[in-house]
């Protein structure tokens, strides 16, 4: 029998979000004030949550790393966040959204989170319109809405290519007044280190402020943990450099399950790899794919000259390229979902049709010609322009690109000095998202009572694949729609429990083991930095645990995971003193936790002998090369309980998946 209790509502799937609400505990106003909780992470999901249930009335401490909330890693979102307003009358609905995400994720997401997600999203629109957020318009006035990968229907709001800018300065806003009331203490600059619990539920944090080095202790009556994804783990990935999953871990040591961690998403879209000196890639977004061609040479000897700089991607002919998701999913083409691009382009890569002079010879063209001289002939059109020259059409055809997409060109010519108005971007698939994190039931509970987890550091509502512009409508749908109502019924208990004292003997503990570890740190007589770590365990996890996986290779990877573990707390070498900023203290926590999560990320793709959207194993494929799942065997959220030092010894428990309201069958988009 399965320890884990979803909690999800019973009756139809359309009212057990409603019938949820109408039947959960409530805190009156005038107890909100007698509750403390503590939020880390002030992203979309943490700053959301935490404005929100300080508007409430309830006391919240709020903690981020960074030295703003506006620096969030939300910040790097770029194309848009969906939602099921139907603006463009193409027959999108809640149950559309709904349809998409759980097929788009493989058919591995828990039903009933994914339709309340569906369901809230027309409310976050709302909500941003009022904040000020300033979305893209049409030419009327009205919310202008675009395309994403793996749907047929436009539900995607967006601000140029700054959507989750735009986003984040809501939420940010919204947070800013609440801190100016004083219901918000925000603590800048502080990263939580240890969770403490206190008669078996979430009581407070152990944080280290990371300016002074002072190791504090901070009470409340519950914990939301809403620090985003592990994608760092790979070294190289889109996401930000301090990014990192040291909290979600914490908890995870302390009792909270880890659902899912193989599930990583490997975007198709980023700038390709320049040497082995780079430390960060660069996302172009998703929402170019509505107007770009993802294309290869036809002929392996044009790959050969691009690569050598004999021959321009402009000089090769029409009829000699191969536009590969166009030929292979004609019903979606370059619109399919990511973990299917990324694949298809790894395997053009691999047979040799890579056009980027790098070592691995890794990357394709996002080509906007096609684009810009279609909408250019439109425009001409729609301005009485009469037989147009071709530089007619080209200007006002880049002219709407350029209103699109602007500010996303501008940052690839800065990177790459190429135009991509004229020369083809250079893209390939990169570490991006984490589907996988801390399991939590239907109210957004971890295995640990009072200790919550919102937005990409939970597993919920994205299956094996996230499909584009779904994070920022979770993270946003969580932390303003889901967890206000949710945490209430578990706060409803504590109206006389009174302050948290942080003098107890569990506080005592929890600080003494990060002191102990600190100490350590700095003191180790090591002679090799926390970034040769790192960058050892990234090239395991990418070769090994990337895109495609095997299970010699995944064997592989554990054995030599527990190598660099056992070098890494032998020989690590961090400079500094425990006093003060040290940036370097920061990434050995961080990396420590990174190589005990890289391991059980390889044990989880191990043990789930199928392929299922970002989970690709080699061995479980379609003869046309498809992911191939096995619903007999493995249609369940695979749920990781932590069981001591050997992670090879952690212990899964099983949520099975049951779909009463759609059919589960094979994921096509040809």
């Amino acid at each position: 029998m399965s320890k884990l209790d979803s909690k999800i509502p019973g009756g139809p799937l359309k009212d057990k979000w409603k019938n949820h609400k109408d039947h959960m505990n409530l805190v009156a106003p005038n107890n909100r004030d007698k509750i403390d909780i503590i939020v880390v992470g002030t992203g979309l999901a943490g700053g959301s949550a935490a404005a929100t249930l300080a508007e409430q009335g309830y006391n919240v401490k709020a903690f981020c790393y960074q030295d703003s909330p506006r620096r969030a890693h939300s910040i790097a979102a770029q194309g848009g966040i969906n939602a099921a307003k139907n603006y463009q009358g193409d027959g999108d609905s809640t149950y559309r959204l709904f349809y998409d995400t759980i097929k788009g994720g493989d058919y591995r997401a828990r039903e009933a989170n994914v339709y309340r997600l569906a369901e809230v999203s027309a409310n976050i629109i709302d909500q941003c319109v009022s904040q000020g957020v300033p979305f893209g318009r049409d030419y009327g006035g009205q919310l202008d809405n675009r395309s994403f990968g793996g749907v047929q229907v436009k539900r995607t709001f967006y601000a140029k290519g700054q959507t989750g800018q735009q986003l984040l300065l809501g939420a940010y806003s919204s947070l800013s007044r609440q801190i100016g009331k004083g219901r918000v203490k925000m603590y800048n600059r502080h990263e939580m280190l240890e969770l403490v619990i206190v008669d078996g539920k979430a009581r407070g944090i152990i944080a280290r402020n990371l300016v002074t080095g002072e190791i504090e202790r901070h009470s409340a009556h519950a914990v939301v943990i809403a620090s985003g994804g592990y994608g760092n783990v790979y070294f190289l990935s889109t996401n930000a450099m301090g990014s990192n999953v040291s909290a979600a871990w914490k908890i995870h040591k302390k009792g909270a399950y880890f659902a899912n961690p193989c599930y990583v998403q490997i975007h198709p879209t980023c700038i390709p790899v320049h040497g082995t000196q780079q430390s960060k890639l660069t996302l172009m977004s998703e929402s170019l794919r509505n107007s770009g061609r993802i294309w290869v040479p036809k002929k392996i000897e044009d790959s050969v000259a691009i690569r050598e700089g004999k021959l321009r991607p402009e000089n090769i002919k029409e009829e000699d390229r191969d536009y590969y998701l166009e030929r292979r999913y004609p019903a979606f083409g370059n619109l399919v979902p990511r973990d299917v691009a990324s694949r298809a382009g790894k395997e053009r890569c691999d047979a040799g049709f890579g056009i980027e002079n790098n070592e691995t010879k890794e990357g394709v063209y996002l080509d906007f010609s096609t684009e810009i001289m279609k909408k250019g002939k439109e425009s001409a059109i729609e301005k009485h322009i009469h037989n147009p020259t071709e530089q007619q059409i080209y200007d006002l055809g880049k002219a709407w690109i350029e209103e699109k997409y602007g500010n996303l060109f501008v940052m690839y010519e800065k990177i790459t000095a190429d135009d991509p108005y004229k020369t083809p971007m250079k893209i390939y698939p990169a570490v991006h998202y984490t589907m996988g994190g801390v399991w939590v039931d239907y109210n957004l509970q971890s295995t640990i009572p009072g200790c919550f987890v919102v937005g990409e550091a939970n597993f919920s509502d994205h299956g094996a694949n996230r499909l584009g512009a779904s994070a920022l409508m979770q993270g946003l749908a969580d932390g303003y729609f889901v967890l206000p109502y949710t945490i209430a019924d578990y706060l409803s208990a504590d109206i006389r429990t009174g302050e948290i004292p942080t003098n107890s003997a569990e506080f005592e503990a929890a600080e003494k083991e990060i002191k102990d570890k600190v100490n350590f740190f700095v003191n180790n007589k090591g002679t090799h930095s926390v970034d040769y770590f790192h960058k050892q365990l990234g090239h395991i996890m990418w070769n090994k645990v990337g895109m495609g996986r095997t299970p010699e290779g995944l064997r592989e990877a554990i054995a030599e995971i527990d190598e660099v573990k056992k070098n890494f707390w032998k020989d690590v070498k961090v400079m500094g003193e425990t006093e003060g900023m040290n940036t370097e203290l920061e990434k050995a926590f961080r990396v420590a936790d990174f190589i005990e999560l890289g391991q059980l990320m390889a044990i989880d793709a191990l043990h789930r002998n199928e392929s299922c959207g970002g989970h690709f194993r080699e061995d479980h494929a379609t003869p046309e090369g498809e992911a191939e799942r096995d619903d007999v065997n493995f249609k369940y959220v695979g749920a990781w309980e932590y069981q001591g030092d050997d992670i090879k010894q952690e212990l899964l428990h099983k949520e099975d998946l049951i779909y009463d309201n759609i059919e589960v069958k094979a994921r096509s988009y040809k």
